[in-house]
């Protein structure tokens, strides 16, 4: 038996030594926040914090963690800023890398309180396949200020469904009008 200490809470887990821990977190502790992306550290996905610091959970043997403070996305308090500021920056679009991205961002701003661009691009090493990396900097940046009120809407309002939309044809556009 191994035990880790994982959002506060002395767990018991029979487990190879080196069985990386999110395999331990995920299969063992059902913590399945932790998402399991490249299996060789890259991605980012599987992020947790180990004594506060940020690390790829997929290449660290539980027997590495014994002993130490784990806390997983499921151990950051729902009002922590980071979490907010995602909400209010809407970063999200699949999802699937979002926990590992908040988790080395919270990580970042306890080291980094108040970033600049370049700080954020060259400690931000999560991988985000729908390319969320600009919402991604402005909820850092908002978590930073402690301000987590809602980005204003950036999307247009629909045409009216009543009223006729205007199209713009070769001839008509020749002559600078709409038809």
């Amino acid at each position: 038996m191994i035990s880790i200490i994982v959002n506060n809470k002395v767990c018991e887990v029979d487990v190879a030594p080196d069985t990386p821990l999110l395999w331990v977190l995920r299969d063992q502790l059902q913590l399945t926040g932790t998402k399991y992306g490249c299996g060789i550290g890259e991605c980012g996905a599987c992020t947790v914090h180990i004594d506060d610091e940020a690390v790829r959970s997929c290449q660290v043997p539980v027997q590495e963690a014994a002993g130490k403070k784990i806390t997983t996305i499921e151990g950051l308090p729902e009002n922590h800023p980071v979490k907010a500021a995602w909400v209010a920056e809407e970063v999200p679009q699949c999802g699937y890398c979002q926990p590992g991205q908040i988790m080395q961002a919270a990580a970042f701003l306890a080291k980094f309180p108040a970033p600049a661009d370049g700080d954020i691009d060259k400690e931000m090493t999560n991988i985000c396949r729908c390319g969320t990396y600009p919402r991604i900097r402005s909820a850092i940046h908002r978590a930073a200020k402690g301000a987590a009120t809602p980005a204003p809407a950036t999307t247009a309002a629909a045409p009216s469904a009543t009223a006729p939309t205007p199209t713009t044809t070769p001839a008509t556009a020749a002559k600078g009008g709409k038809q």
